[in-house]
């Protein structure tokens, strides 16, 4: 696990250098091209904008795909072959959501602001109906951008405890948990594609424009 980690941290810090380098170069271009009209020069993009983006990609897709499902269907989990104790649509987002808070927290070095403990991991039992576990789903990707907005070329490798170990003693990076945010949420949003796609939804992402 943690070889791979490395490995997605590495290649997501390898995106963000490209993508800081590529939107520099276009700013650049932008001010050249743009000098004799009086305009000003585009922001430079910063590695906490780049990371927001690539955020904002999962909120968008996460966000509709929970919202896409009707609330008599978030008890819903599949059954139809090896699915024996797997999560239900409810549980799945608050999963996420819990995930995002623990995460967020760990990057900004406080404690989540709002209770995430559940059994298996699911996030608090007490937020049952639909409106309350997508509002807990939304707040928590606030809380993310607020955490990536502090992220800074002088922070972003810094050794910092984990939110998963209460001891302290485990160590870990804002980068590496940035990039756990992607990859944890695209990984569960590929599961409740498929609770939607099972109940004849057509998850809002891919139903084109």
């Amino acid at each position: 696990m943690n070889k791979k980690i490395c490995t997605i941290g590495l290649l997501m810090l390898m995106c963000v250098s490209l993508s800081c380098a590529q939107a520099t170069g276009n700013t650049s271009q932008a001010s050249g091209s743009s000098m004799g009209q009086g305009s000003a020069p585009a922001t430079p993009p910063t590695i906490a904008s780049v990371l927001n983006k690539s955020i904002k990609g999962i909120e968008s897709e996460f966000v509709s795909a929970a919202d896409a499902m009707p609330e008599d269907k978030y008890s819903y989990a599949p059954t139809n072959g090896e699915f024996k104790g797997v999560r239900t649509f409810a549980q799945e987002v608050r999963h996420v959501a819990a995930t995002n808070w623990e995460v967020a927290a760990g990057i900004l070095g406080e404690k989540p602001p709002v209770e995430t403990a559940g059994p298996n991991d699911n996030g608090p039992e007490a937020i049952k109906t639909k409106a309350d576990i997508v509002k807990y789903l939304k707040d928590s990707f606030a809380y993310v951008h607020k955490a990536v907005d502090q992220i800074t070329p002088d922070n972003l490798v810094a050794q910092v405890n984990s939110p998963f170990d209460p001891s302290g003693k485990a160590k870990t990076t804002r980068l590496s948990m940035a990039v756990l945010l992607f990859g944890h949420g695209f990984d569960h949003y590929g599961q409740i594609v498929e609770y939607l796609r099972s109940n004849g939804i057509v998850p809002p992402a891919s139903r084109g424009q």
